[in-house]
C-alpha cells in the first residue's frame, strides 16, 4: 500500500537576517506549493532466503528530472551506498531516507523492530518525488511560446512539468537539468515530504486525521528528523525556519539553539547513526512557534521579476562579515529592523481581532480601500469601528516602509543587493496600487522574487499591472496547513480532474 504525504512551501514575510539568531522572531507564511513524496515497497513478497540479507534495496524516482536512482541500504549500520551513477544523487533525500530509519530503530521495540521494521525494509522502498510547479521557474518557457506572462500561461502547463535540459549537454548521458527556482524552500519542503511519508509507512507514527489527539507529537517527531537531514545535507545548521514551515505550516518562528544538532554532526564524521538518534531525538529543541495567517479578505501574492536569482549563502555570509567588522552600526541596524517586525506584527494581530469583533465595519472599510490607493483609505474612517480598522492598515504599511528601509540600509553596509534599485522601483509601484497593503522582498531578498499583501479583490489588478512591468505573477497563496497524508498519487487527482473537464457531446 503506498504512502503520499506532502509538505508546503514557505514565504519569509519578516525575519530576514533576524531570524538566523534567537531570541528574534519571523512570520512565515506556508503556501499551497506543495512538494509530494510517495512510498511503496518495490517487491510483493519478501523471498524465503531474506532472513541472510544484510542489505535493503531502495529506488528513487524524479518524474521531472527524468532520473531514477538505485541504493543498497545496510540493514545493519542504516547507510545508503548510491549504485546508480553519482550524477542522479539527491543528498536531501539520502538523509532523509537515513534518519527517518534510525528514528524507526530507534523507537521500536526490539522483536518489533525485527518482526515489523525489517520485514518492511527487505520488501525495499519505492519512492517518488514529485513538486509543485510553484517552486519552479517556467518563464523561460512561457516566453518561448509567445505566450503573456499571466498566472493563466502558467496555469497551461501540466502539473509537475518536466524541467528543460540544457541544449549544450542534451546528447550527453548526464546532463544537468536546467532549475531556476522561485524561492519557496524546495529542498525543506521536499526533504519534509520524504520524512513525513517514510515515518508513516514504517509505522512510525500516525498522520492520518483520525489520529488527532497523538498528531502534535508525531509532527514534533516529523518536525526533529527533517530539521536533523535537511542540515547534514546542506552541510550546516540554518534558522530552520523553513523545515519548521514545511511541517507546521504558517505561524511565527523563532529558531531552535544551534548545539541540539551538535550530536547529528557527529554522524558525518563516521560516529553510528543508532548512537546519534538518540541524542538527537532527546535534545532540547527549544524552537518557539505561535500560530499565524494574514488577516481575513487578506491575500498574498508572489512575483516573479525574471532577472535572475540570488545567492541566499552568499548574502548572509557577507551580512555575517560586515556584523563582525562594524558591531555597533549593525547591532543599531538590527534593533530597529526587530522593532518594526514586531510592529507589523502587531497590526496584523490587531486586524485579526478587529475582524472577529467588528466583521462589519471591518469587511465594509476592506472592500472599500481594495480599490482606492492608501493615500484615501483615510476617508473610510466615518465612525469609531470603522477607524481603528482604516489606523491598523496604514500602520502595517508604515511598519512595511520601516522594514524595507532596514534591510536596504543593511544591503548597502554588508555590500550586498538585499532590495536592489530595480525592486525598490517595483515595490513602490506596486504599494502605489489601488488596494496594496504592502510589499517587499522575502527571506534574504534579491532578485529571485517580490510579495505582496492585497486586500479584498484587489489581486486581479495587480496581477495585470504586474504583466505589464514584465512581471510573472505565480500562482502561488498562502495556505496554512503544514504536513498531510494525500489520499491518492496526485498525479492521479489531475487525470480525474482533467477527465471530469471534458464535455462528451
Amino acid at each position: 500500500m503506498a504512502v503520499v504525504a506532502s509538505a508546503p512551501g514557505k514565504v519569509l514575510m519578516t525575519g530576514g537576517y533576524l531570524i538566523l539568531e534567537r531570541p528574534n522572531a519571523g512570520i512565515v507564511l506556508s503556501t499551497n506549493a506543495r512538494f509530494y513524496a510517495i512510498v511503496k515497497p518495490i517487491y510483493d513478497e519478501i523471498k524465503p532466503d531474506s532472513w541472510a540479507w544484510a542489505w535493503s534495496d531502495v529506488k528513487l524516482t524524479s518524474p521531472q528530472l527524468s532520473r531514477e536512482s538505485l541504493y543498497k541500504l545496510s540493514l545493519k549500520n542504516l547507510t545508503l551506498q548510491c549504485v546508480s551513477s553519482s550524477a542522479s544523487r539527491n543528498p536531501f533525500v539520502e538523509q532523509a531516507v537515513q534518519y527517518a530509519i534510525a528514528a524507526a530503530h530507534a523507537t521500536f521495540e526490539k522483536d518489533k523492530m525485527e518482526n515489523v521494521l525489517n520485514k518492511l525494509l527487505l520488501q525495499g522502498l519505492d519512492i517518488t518525488i514529485l513538486g509543485s510547479n510553484d517552486f519552479y521557474s517556467y518563464r523561460k518557457q512561457i516566453e518561448a511560446r509567445g505566450l503573456p506572462l499571466t498566472p493563466e500561461a502558467l496555469a497551461a502547463l501540466p502539473s509537475f512539468t518536466s524541467f528543460t535540459f540544457n541544449v549544450e549537454e542534451a546528447n550527453g548521458k548526464n546532463c544537468k537539468p536546467e532549475v531556476a527556482k522561485t524561492g519557496l524552500g524546495s529542498s525543506a519542503a521536499m526533504t519534509t515530504a520524504v520524512v513525513a511519508a517514510l515515518l508513516h509507512y514504517l509505522g512510525v507514527i500516525d498522520l492520518s486525521s483520525s489520529c488527532k489527539d497523538k498528531k502534535s507529537s508525531d509532527l514534533d517527531m516529523v518536525h526533529i528528523i527533517a530539521q536533523t537531514a535537511h542540515c547534514i545535507a546542506q552541510g550546516k545548521v540554518g534558522s530552520g525556519f523553513d523545515v519548521s514551515c514545511a511541517v507546521y505550516g504558517s505561524y511565527r518562528y523563532v529558531r531552535f539553539s544551534p548545539e541540539v544538532l551538535s550530536s547529528a554532526q557527529d554522524a558525518a564524521k563516521g560516529i553510528p547513526l543508532q548512537e546519534v538518534i538518540a541524542n538527537i531525538l532527546n535534545g532540547k529543541w527549544d524552537h518557539e512557534r505561535t500560530i499565524f495567517s494574514l488577516p481575513p479578505l487578506m491575500s498574498l501574492l508572489l512575483g516573479e521579476p525574471g532577472t535572475g536569482g540570488s545567492s541566499t549563502p552568499s548574502m548572509v555570509g557577507a551580512v555575517k562579515k560586515w556584523q563582525k567588522a562594524d558591531p555597533q552600526t549593525s547591532q543599531e541596524t538590527w534593533r530597529k529592523l526587530s522593532e518594526a517586525n514586531s510592529a507589523l506584527e502587531t497590526q496584523f494581530s490587531i486586524l485579526s481581532k478587529l475582524a472577529e469583533e467588528h466583521w462589519d465595519a471591518y469587511k465594509c472599510v476592506i472592500d472599500s480601500c481594495c480599490m482606492k490607493k492608501s493615500e484615501k483609505w483615510i476617508e473610510e474612517a466615518t465612525e469609531p469601528s470603522r477607524e481603528v480598522v482604516v489606523e491598523a492598515l496604514l500602520g502595517a504599511r508604515h511598519a512595511m516602509l520601516q522594514i524595507r528601509n532596514h534591510m536596504r540600509q543593511m544591503g548597502e553596509f554588508a555590500g550586498v543587493p538585499i532590495e536592489p534599485e530595480s525592486q525598490t522601483r517595483l515595490l513602490d509601484t506596486t504599494m502605489n496600487m489601488d488596494g496594496v497593503l504592502l510589499a517587499g522582498v522575502p527571506g534574504a531578498g534579491g532578485f529571485d522574487a517580490v510579495f505582496a499583501v492585497t486586500l479584498g479583490d484587489s489581486s486581479s489588478n495587480v496581477i495585470k499591472a504586474w504583466s505589464s512591468l514584465n512581471i510573472l505573477a505565480l500562482l502561488v497563496r498562502e495556505d496554512p496547513r503544514g504536513v498531510s497524508l494525500e489520499s491518492c498519487d496526485p498525479r492521479t487527482n489531475e487525470i480525474a480532474s482533467a477527465v471530469s473537464t471534458v464535455h462528451i457531446e
